[in-house]
């Protein structure tokens, strides 16, 4: 993709993302993930915990949310996973608890497909409402785990260059600022791969992988800058006095609005990206082909010549 192809993209980013009502589709998403999160993160955490225990889990989970929606957000979240994580007494409520717990962990990302599929353009196949239902909530409990799986390599690699820190830091004095950057590449790598996972595997639609690692890496950055401007916004705004007990409540909601919107945002880059310049660009052009050398192979029109 040259210089000059940059501009029109992102303008035509700008206009599907508009004609698609992204803000509505955030704010439903919103709305889910006020349901979702606790049960999400609970598996997340287990998947974790296996290698690393699950107090190791929930402190980098804790980390990072603090990191993300502050002090009073991330206390929210914690006070619903340990809601939700307590034990229920007999199998039978065990059982039952572990298979709602399952149910609502999918429900942010079957309304996730849902908007993707709307980004994209999908109009869904005719299916069995049972088998279509399943299979929906089969593909978001993958995603679940696969979240939980790159929060354990996010615990292995953070393990890792904190060793590598120690050892480095006996050796040569002045490694912080190296180790810092390092961190945040791994942070950025990270967000970049699951970004790179909900715009490959959630669309009903086939996607190149070629296709989602510019829209994964555009997202991943925005987010980082948009955690910065959110986190600016709602330390400086009233929002959390104005709701009073339900504040903390009022800043996780905008938090997850906001963060929905850049995650929509470079769904539609990632698709006008692909129709543009990435595989179905590919695909048109090797459909015109055949049709285009037939053109050039025919007699031009006119009056035969005497």
């Amino acid at each position: 993709m040259r210089k000059h192809h940059v501009w029109p993209l992102l303008k035509q980013t700008l206009s599907e993302w508009m004609d698609d009502n992204v803000p509505a589709q955030a704010a439903a998403l919103a709305y889910y993930t006020l349901f979702s999160v606790a049960p999400m993160l609970i598996i997340a955490i287990a998947v974790a915990g296996l290698v690393f225990g699950q107090e190791a889990a929930q402190g980098e989970i804790q980390k990072q949310l603090q990191s993300l929606i502050g002090d009073a957000g991330a206390k929210v979240v914690e006070d619903l996973v340990a809601s939700a994580s307590k034990p229920s007494s007999g199998i039978v409520a065990t059982v039952v608890g572990i298979l709602v717990l399952a149910f609502a962990a999918t429900g942010v990302f079957a309304q996730l497909q849902d908007s993707l599929n709307t980004i994209w353009k999908v109009k869904k196949k005719p299916m069995n409402g049972l088998l279509a239902f399943v299979r929906q909530r089969l593909l978001s409990f993958a995603m679940v785990l696969g979240i939980g799986f790159l929060l354990l390599v996010s615990l292995v690699l953070s393990a890792a260059l904190s060793a590598a820190g120690t050892f480095l830091m006996g050796l040569m004095p002045g490694w912080e600022t190296v180790l810092q950057l390092v961190n945040l590449a791994i942070a950025f790598s990270v967000t970049t791969v699951l970004f790179a996972m909900i715009y490959k595997v959630l669309p009903d639609t086939r996607v190149a992988w070629k296709d989602v690692w510019l829209g994964a890496a555009v997202t991943s950055f925005l987010f980082s800058l948009g955690k910065l401007g959110i986190g600016l916004y709602l330390g400086k705004s009233s929002v959390s006095s104005s709701y009073g007990a339900a504040g903390s409540f009022a800043v996780l909601l905008l938090w997850v609005y906001y963060s929905s919107q850049l995650l929509f945002l470079g769904a539609e880059f990632t698709q006008v990206y692909s129709r543009w310049h990435g595989s179905r660009h590919a695909e048109r052009q090797a459909a015109r082909a055949p049709q285009d050398a037939t053109r050039a192979a025919s007699p031009p029109d006119g009056p035969p010549r005497t």
